[in-house]
């Protein structure tokens, strides 16, 4: 038996449209403005086959390099061995959309510059925060005597 192995292969579930989401991209889609250095996730369309990125690219996150009329220069980080590599290629703009990755860190950075106008005003020295990892949860102690032993009602027999 032979076996394909081509650029779209074992894709069946990979590039396909959510359920009820099928039909034409909504305008949105083509009236978004990217900038250059802008980070984007690949999300690919099935609905439209040209500049389609190949299957390995599915929801990976690159960085805007080139910007033209119907498509965009993407550049992704590619792990290959010991070392990455930058892969460099252009995808239509349906196959694109903006990354939400840097929403928490743009946030932490406002608050923190008001933090320092503040203290700027106040005439206080702010020492610089650093983000930390969220901490475990705090030690609870279970007390047996507030525990009650459950035992399900007897089966009866009803005519």
């Amino acid at each position: 038996m032979v076996r394909s192995d081509g650029k779209r292969s074992n894709t069946r579930h990979l590039f396909r449209k959510a359920f009820r989401k099928h039909g034409a991209n909504h305008l949105s889609t083509y009236l978004t403005t990217y900038k250059l250095n802008d980070y984007v996730d690949i999300v690919a369309d099935p609905g439209v086959q040209k500049g389609m990125p190949f299957k390995y690219y599915q929801g990976k996150t690159g960085r805007v390099f080139n910007v033209s009329r119907t498509s965009l220069g993407v550049e992704v980080l590619k792990p290959v061995k010991q070392r990455y590599i930058a892969k460099r290629f252009h995808l239509r703009i349906e196959h694109v959309r903006k990354s939400r990755c840097q929403e928490e860190f743009k946030k932490f950075i406002k608050r923190r510059d008001a933090e320092r106008r503040e203290a700027k005003k106040a005439g206080t020295v702010l020492i610089a925060e650093k983000r930390k990892p969220k901490a475990p949860e705090e030690a609870k102690t279970v007390s047996l005597a507030k525990m009650q032993l459950l035992r399900p009602i007897k089966y009866e027999f009803m005519v």
